[in-house]
Order: C-alpha cells, then sequence, then structure tokens
C-alpha cells in the first residue's frame, strides 16, 4: 500500500501519516447523507483556513447537484494512521454547557468567571521559529524574566487582576464549563448571556478522569462525565484535590452567539469535530467511523475545532450542542475511532 507523508510544522517535526485508500472502503458510505454533508463542508468554507486546503472547490460545492458524485469526483481519500501502531483511534464528545450565573457576588454565586488576566502574557514565535506556529508560550513578568502564569491552586487562592464577567454557583460547574471551551450562563431574571474561549494560563491540561481511575476511586470502564460529577457529591472534602491535579485553566470572554470552534464558525452538532492540529489541518474534511450511543455510525465531519486533551493522529472530539441529551452522550462517549482524510485530487 502507497504511504504518502505530510509533513507537520512543530518543535519535533512530528508527522501524520495517510495511506492511499478509496471511497468503497469508507463504511456504509452510499447510506451517508451526501446532501448534509456537502451543507457541513459548504459551511466550513466560509472560513479562509478551509479555503486555502480546497481551493476553487469550496465554490464549485456551491453547484453541485450531486453531492456524492462531487466528493468521489472531486477528492481522494487516505487513511489516517497512527504513528503507533499498537495505539487505538479515540472518539470523545464535548457539549455546549449551561451554568447559573450572577453579575454581584452573593451567596452562593461566588465563583468568578473571569475575562483574560491583565498580567498573563503570550508570546507568539513563529516569526523566529516558524516550526512553532502551533505554540504559544504563555506566563507573567516577574521583574525581568518571564515566568511560568498561577496555576488553578494559586488562581483560587489569590485571585487575579482580572476583569470578571460575573459568578457562578459552582466551582465543579465551571470546571466542566472550562473543559468544553464555551457556554451560557444563564441568570436569575432569565437573561442569558454566551461565553467562549478567550486564553489559557499555559499550563498543560491533566485529566481528573485519569486522576481518578489512577487513585481507584473509578474504574476505567465506568469513567465519565456523570460518574465524576456524582464523585464529586459523594467526595465533597476532596474537590478541590482533584480539580487542581489539572493546573490548566481556561479564560473566557463573552460572545454574541453559541458554540463556536477555533476557525471562528458556529459548531454543527454532530458534524463539528475537534482535532490536533499539529496533525489535521483545521478545515479538513474527515470522515470516521466509530460507535455513539450504541449505534454504530459512519459520517462525513468537519475538522473545526482543537482541544487541550485532543492529542494524537487517529484522534477526535465530536460536539454534541447544548440538550440535556448532548450532555449524555458527550460525557459517556469514548470510542475506538478509525479516521479518513479527504483531500483535493490536485494533492496527489
Amino acid at each position: 500500500m502507497a504511504i504518502v507523508i505530510f509533513f507537520v510544522g512543530c518543535a519535533k517535526e512530528e508527522k501524520s501519516i495517510f495511506s492511499i485508500a478509496s471511497f468503497d472502503e469508507l463504511p456504509r458510505w452510499q447510506y451517508e447523507n451526501h446532501q448534509i454533508a456537502l451543507n457541513s463542508f459548504i459551511n466550513s468554507c466560509r472560513s479562509t483556513k478551509t479555503q486555502k486546503i480546497y481551493l476553487h472547490l469550496c465554490q464549485k460545492a456551491t453547484l453541485s447537484k450531486n453531492p456524492k458524485t462531487f466528493f468521489e469526483t472531486e477528492f481522494d481519500v487516505y487513511r489516517i494512521q497512527n504513528l503507533d501502531a499498537n495505539k487505538k483511534g479515540l472518539l470523545t464528545g464535548y457539549y455546549e454547557p449551561t451554568i447559573r450565573g450572577s453579575y454581584i457576588k452573593r451567596e452562593p454565586y461566588i465563583y468568578p468567571v473571569y475575562n483574560e488576566p491583565n498580567d498573563l502574557i503570550s508570546v507568539d514565535l513563529t516569526s523566529v521559529y516558524p516550526d512553532l506556529k502551533n505554540y504559544r508560550l504563555r506566563g507573567r513578568v516577574e521583574g525581568k524574566k518571564l515566568v511560568p502564569y498561577h496555576t488553578r491552586e494559586q488562581i483560587a487562592k489569590s485571585g487575579l487582576d482580572a476583569d470578571i464577567i460575573c459568578y457562578t454557583d459552582s466551582k465543579i460547574d465551571l470546571f466542566f464549563l472550562e473543559v468544553q471551551g464555551s457556554g451560557m450562563v444563564s441568570f436569575e431574571d432569565r437573561k442569558k448571556i454566551f461565553v467562549g474561549f478567550s486564553n489559557q494560563n499555559g499550563h498543560k491540561y491533566s485529566s481528573i478522569g485519569k486522576y481518578l481511575v489512577k487513585e481507584g476511586e473509578i474504574s476505567s470502564q465506568t469513567i465519565s462525565l456523570q460518574s465524576i460529577k456524582q464523585w464529586f457529591i459523594d467526595n465533597p472534602s476532596r474537590i478541590d484535590e482533584v480539580l487542581n491535579y489539572n493546573k490548566s485553566v481556561v479564560f473566557f470572554k463573552q460572545k454574541q452567539h453559541g458554540a463556536s470552534g477555533s476557525l471562528g464558525l458556529v459548531l454543527t452538532p454532530q458534524r463539528s469535530v475537534a482535532v490536533d492540529r499539529r496533525i489535521i489541518q483545521l478545515g479538513s474534511i474527515l470522515f470516521l467511523d466509530a460507535i455513539i450511543d450504541g449505534k454504530k455510525v459512519d459520517k462525513i465531519v468537519m475538522a473545526e475545532d482543537t482541544g487541550g486533551a485532543i492529542k494524537g493522529e487517529v484522534r477526535a472530539d465530536m460536539f454534541f450542542g447544548s440538550s440535556s441529551e448532548a450532555s449524555k452522550i458527550a460525557g459517556e462517549l469514548k470510542s475506538e475511532l478509525r479516521l479518513w482524510i479527504l483531500l483535493p485530487k490536485e494533492n496527489k
């Protein structure tokens, strides 16, 4: 089988390996809703990053009268493989949560939803080190040195030099808002606002789920958003211990609309996925094969977002929307994944 190797700019010059495949190899390709898939592609073409990958095909897609033929005629299919042959692909899910809020600090609304801190320094090294285009150096100035920014525990103890968007009544719900990256705040007067990712404190994301499994608190077979939340209810004295295990903190900004991804586009439930941008270019057309909510799912999705926990070649995080059902499915989803990418025939 022929192997096509794409090099991705990063410090270690990591490789993503794509092997040539065909549409006949895509599971249940004939049963895909090709019109919805095409609409997802057209919507993603509103981003200049998607346009750079697919060039004239973005315009050509709007004129297509046969979506299935369009895909089969204009694209080549490549299977994405993990560099570690023993590592299986993984699909997880995320959703847009709703937290309760107050514009003023008062019981029980005592946990601040922070905007980007005034003393947080983000350094873009691209002009000096082009290979680091997907990395940002974050910290704060102490004397004449740039030092690591405050951890989650330090922020909880000392606060921040930052504007506060609002206050919420649950540090646990706020934590999971950070994990999801965006969400909605609902106030007692029934007003609602949207908040989304603004920046991050520069510390590496560490999974509290893996921590709880390692500590023997929850089994690897039953770990989920729901089981973690139940564990917090059962173990209130250990909430800070577990939350502080993840030193990474996300800061927010108020937005005019619901969940949008790294392309700046509003995400489409079950058609938008987050990927490792070091491996897969944002805006890429992907085809996935996985088990979701007990059902086999084979479909085209668009790489429109990223996430701190989304690392690796055959790795994706699917957006499910904002409903209670979305929360349940996303919170429990942990499926083996097979993944393909569709590239213009000009890239052969």
